[in-house]
């Protein structure tokens, strides 16, 4: 098949011939005309100047004026013109010296012509050694009706025709030379520029992801085109850094459990112990493969998510049920760290979402809230309405997150400084998913500090109407 530039070449070239060539037929025939016209009004000038004097004269003899006075004055007047006058039965009055023994061909239709006072133009394309235009004009001469007829060779309209076409032909393919050449040129040009971009593009893969492509300097559409691309390619490069950092930290997190639990197993196995013993070791693997688990099921959620696969079936839920439930299921946990969990009163707010997206989003957030609030601490939960969308609100008296730690907070296995100088247990995946999950039903959560201390995270997410 083709390249695309010779194809482009090829179209521009079939285009502009299209049009060269219309161009160039309107023009021959306009000429055309122009110059019949101009041969036909020639010999009607004749044959007028002869009806003229065959009408001021009527009781004098038929006499052409086909030859020129023996005047001193200079005149351009043509007498190469064949000449005749024959009545209305077709018989040759009179004729010009020029037609010899030969006469005109008199029009079939003499009687429509003298009815009608008809001038009639003709082409004779026999008569002679050359095509002759002749024009046919009826009088009325003492009452005896007479026909006027005078022809001109038709050789010099087509020597100029003919010359005309030429000089169309040689200016056809003299712009055509012209055009392909400038559009080769460009062509060349601007696809050159391409050229370069793909062939950088195809050194670029994930190992070097840093580099870009090279601009033109113009802001016309190869450098959108670059623009672009490059814009692209950092999308690309961020989520090749997302992912590279995503798989190191779940290797990470994956592997400590499992180091930890092989050690407990290798430390147990070197000696016989006591039943206790045994029950206590099998206790601390048992929370090490149930903390593997909960990371396992994160991860596979979160795949599932990025794969478009895991938002659920949508229902019409009360939100205020949601959080009651929540709330009490949370209660067992937060009395364990001596910290108050109260749903504070909230108006009846009905939303389009997942019943186990909406609780997996609120445990999260509680769980976060009751970890990091000291003892005798309190959690809040608030609910607030807008036009269009409703804020749940979960609010903790904590040592909160510093500024620049919160744009951060909702990446995965990201754990802040308070997290790991308090060896807060988890893996930094619950807010991810958390976040994940909401952005999958038309919300979002944003954080924010408390001026009292603590932080707020608000769950903001569409109404049903």
């Amino acid at each position: 098949m083709l390249k695309f530039r010779t194809r482009l070449i090829l179209s521009h070239l079939a285009v502009i011939v299209v049009i060269l060539t219309s161009v160039g037929f309107a023009a021959y025939w306009m000429l055309s005309r122009a110059v019949y016209n101009q041969l036909d009004a020639a010999l009607l000038v004749v044959a007028e100047t002869e009806a003229a004097v065959l009408s001021s004269s009527p009781y004098r003899a038929i006499k052409l004026n086909d030859t020129l006075s023996g005047s001193d004055r200079l005149s351009f007047a043509r007498i190469d013109r064949l000449i005749q006058v024959v009545d209305s039965e077709g018989k040759v009055l009179a004729q010009s010296a020029n037609l010899g023994n030969t006469q005109l061909p008199v029009p079939a239709n003499l009687s429509a012509m003298f009815a009608n006072s008809e001038t009639v133009f003709e082409t004779l394309f026999s008569f002679g050694d050359e095509p002759v235009r002749m024009v046919s004009m009826p009088i009325d001469r003492l009452d005896t009706p007479v026909i006027v007829q005078v022809a001109g060779s038709l050789d010099d309209v087509h020597n100029v025709l003919n010359v005309a076409s030429l000089l169309f032909v040689m200016m056809t393919l003299g712009l055509l030379t012209a055009v392909a050449g400038v559009g080769l040129s460009l062509t060349r040009k601007a696809f050159q520029a391409i050229e370069n971009i793909v062939q950088r593009a195809q050194h670029i893969n994930e190992a070097n992801l840093n580099e870009r492509l090279p601009h033109p300097g113009s802001r016309d559409e190869i450098g959108n085109l670059v623009d672009t691309l490059n814009e692209m390619l950092d999308r690309i490069e961020r989520s090749f850094e997302v992912q590279r950092r995503f798989t190191a930290d779940a290797s990470h997190e994956l592997r400590s459990p499992l180091s930890r639990l092989r050690t407990e197993l290798e430390i147990s196995l070197r000696r016989s112990r006591d039943p206790s013993e045994y029950h206590e070791t099998l206790q601390s693997c048992m929370d090490e493969v149930e903390r593997l688990t909960l990371i396992v099921e994160e991860l596979l959620v979160l795949a599932r998510m990025d794969a478009g696969l895991e938002r659920g079936s949508t229902e019409t839920v009360s939100l205020n049920a949601i959080v009651e439930a929540t709330v009490k299921r949370m209660q067992s946990m937060a009395g364990k760290r001596d910290v108050q969990i109260i749903a504070e009163p909230m108006p009846q707010v009905v939303t389009n979402m997942a019943y186990g997206s909406v609780d997996l989003i609120l445990t999260n957030l509680l769980d976060n809230a009751v970890k990091f609030s000291p003892p005798g601490g309190r959690v809040s939960v608030r609910l607030a309405v807008t036009e269009n969308k409703a804020a749940l609100s979960v609010c903790d008296n904590g040592p909160g997150i510093d500024q620049d730690e919160q744009q951060r907070i909702f990446e995965r296995f990201y754990r802040g400084s308070v997290a790991s100088t308090r060896h807060v247990a988890g893996a930094g995946l619950g807010l991810a998913l958390s976040q994940a999950i909401a952005c999958g039903h038309g919300g979002y959560i944003e954080m924010t500090n408390n001026d009292e201390g603590g932080s707020v995270f608000i769950f903001k997410f569409p109404l049903v109407r």
